[in-house]
């Protein structure tokens, strides 16, 4: 409570000066949190066109394709889904005439330039599945992207599960 005493009120009850006083440096308070806001905000990254490949009987992991474009440089830092043990970034290359596929621990999102993760490139794996991933069916993923300043957002992507036939999309790897 404010002491209005100094105003010449009882002690414990505070004149209109002190209440506008106050609400003058609530609002004042308010208005510098507001404007806070904007440098606590997230680099945002669009998520377009998910998907998971469907598996057959007795496969224990599938691939998540799709395309991420970011308003400000970041980068994938991490995938996670309850549909499998254990969620990797991965990436596929040509070792002379041999495909080869391995982990890495980030991906690159430049600012306003388009990132497939697709077939054939970077990709997210799902190892260890739960579950039989079948056509038409959704996957829950989170992909945790971090921006210049370091600070890390969580973004919820639902995928379609495509049948294995589906065209593969684009396998562009991101401009470095």
């Amino acid at each position: 409570m404010v002491d209005g005493s100094r105003h010449g009120c009882p002690r414990g009850r505070a004149g209109p000066a002190a209440r506008a006083a106050v609400l003058r440096a609530g609002a004042l308070l308010a208005l510098l949190g507001a404007a806070a806001v904007p440098a606590l905000a997230q680099t945002r990254v669009k998520v377009t066109d998910a998907w998971v490949r469907a598996t057959v009987a007795q496969q224990s992991a599938s691939g998540a394709f799709m395309r991420l474009t970011a308003d400000d440089p970041a980068t994938l830092v991490e995938a996670r889904s309850p549909v499998a043990a254990s969620v990797q970034i991965h990436q596929m290359s040509m070792d002379g005439n041999v495909m080869r596929m391995r982990q890495v621990a980030t991906v690159d999102l430049p600012a306003g330039r388009p990132v497939d993760l697709s077939p054939g490139g970077y990709h997210i794996m799902l190892i260890g599945l739960k579950a039989p991933l079948k056509a038409g069916d959704t996957v829950p993923l989170t992909l945790v992207v971090e921006g210049a300043d370091r600070r890390r957002a969580e973004i919820d992507v639902r995928a379609a599960v495509r049948p294995l036939g589906a065209p593969a999309g684009s396998a562009s790897p991101p401009a470095r």
